[in-house]
């Protein structure tokens, strides 16, 4: 198996720090993806973070984890969670534990962001931490597939 955990940012993420401070916060998604490479390292393991506005070139990165046999996904797949079936299909086809991450607490906003196409192909959904979410999210990965942390 590999040490790789793909962690990916659906549309609008790349505006972390910027957009909506007041519900998203300050933190850029610079600082996720430093948060998520040190947190995967901790496990001896390494996060490949990406990020993309275009459904299409997130189904092709889960394939590609999915070819690649990543020990796992982490995805905030942003507005896709509530409208796409494809996102779900492509973490079920590739069979790779996955976790879902969302930086507000989705369940307290507007009504259309209540369900989740993602949360069924994943093992754990996270919601309403901030960006603390994707670390948890990488715990919870590494206490599934029985990674150690580094002493």
């Amino acid at each position: 198996m590999s040490q790789t955990i793909f962690v990916l940012n659906g549309p609008n993420l790349n505006l972390l720090g910027s957009r909506e401070p007041d519900k998203y916060g300050h933190a850029t998604l610079a600082d996720v993806e430093a948060l998520c490479r040190a947190t995967a390292a901790d496990y001896g393991m390494e996060a490949d973070c990406r990020q993309s506005n275009s459904e299409g070139e997130l189904i092709d990165f889960i394939h590609e984890a999915g070819a690649r046999k990543a020990a796992g996904l982490i995805i905030n797949a942003g507005g896709y969670t509530h409208t796409s079936i494809a996102l779900h299909d492509a973490i079920t086809g590739v069979a790779l534990p996955a976790v879902e991450v969302h930086v507000t607490n989705v369940h307290a906003r507007e009504s259309f962001r209540h369900h989740s196409f993602i949360a069924k192909a994943c093992f754990a959904s996270l919601a309403g931490f901030g960006i603390e979410g994707y670390r948890l999210a990488i715990l919870g990965l590494a206490t599934r597939i029985g990674a150690k942390a580094k002493a």
